[in-house]
């Protein structure tokens, strides 16, 4: 299997939505929400863009208060966190007033259910810098709970399961292996998601090495995907 980064139809999407973001003008709130259901490539996209760009990252964990959210932003930025929330808080004020960066937090979910994600409108406030949030399938409507951080939200991006395009366009950019139409077809009904598809690809590749098979048609590949049977159907198949 090939290691790039594919760039499906989410992922374009997230870079442009980073673009008219950085754009927007110092009067226009600069808050993002990223959200979808688990399996769909947001934490690798969102840790992909951080590492090409001059950016914050952070992972929210269960618990997280805002004194433990804001250390963690603190060390991001090259800073010590102080032992006061409000010391801190300052801290990483003052610094990105003069080294503006964009500010990605993932989990955003654990931090909804502590009250933590108001910490974050407040950075926003004082900083003008952008933030996105990025969260879980239900993270939208959980965050309407806060109408005076929606307010701030200029755009909400959700992460879509895959179609029939996007698997074909990841197994062109993943594997070497021939797919047929109607191979695709069949992908497209054992899994929408990218994670399970970088699996199934990994699994085909290793299966079709041993069985000498550059070209995958939807016989051939069910044959395949069926451990029990699938050396007797290729049998057939020859």
């Amino acid at each position: 299997m090939k290691k790039t980064f594919i760039k499906t139809k989410n992922v374009k999407r997230f870079i442009t939505l980073m673009d008219e973001l950085q754009k927007l003008p110092p009067n226009i709130p600069k808050l993002a929400l990223v959200y979808g259901e688990h399996g769909l490539g947001k934490s690798q996209t969102i840790q992909w863009w951080a590492n090409k760009n001059d950016s914050i990252y952070v992972r929210a964990t269960q618990g997280m208060t805002s004194r433990w959210l804001l250390s963690e932003i603190a060390e991001e930025i090259g800073e010590d966190p102080y032992w006061h929330t409000q010391e801190t808080f300052s801290l990483i004020e003052n610094h990105l007033r003069q080294n503006p960066k964009v500010i990605i937090v993932d989990e955003i979910d654990y931090l909804i259910e502590k009250h933590t994600v108001e910490t974050l409108r407040d950075l926003h406030d004082k900083t003008g810098c952008p933030i996105v949030l990025v969260g879980m399938g239900a993270a939208d409507k959980k965050l309407a709970r806060y109408p005076h951080l929606m307010d701030r939200v200029y755009r909400q991006l959700k992460f879509e399961q895959f179609n029939q395009e996007d698997i074909s366009d990841i197994l062109c950019q993943l594997t070497d292996l021939s797919f047929t139409e109607d191979s695709i077809n069949y992908l497209a009904t054992r899994t929408n998601q990218f994670r399970q598809l970088v699996k199934l690809i990994n699994k085909i590749e290793k299966l079709s090495q041993t069985n000498q098979i550059e070209e995958l048609d939807e016989y051939t590949l069910k044959g395949l995907l069926n451990e029990r049977a699938n050396i007797k159907t290729l049998q057939k198949v020859g």
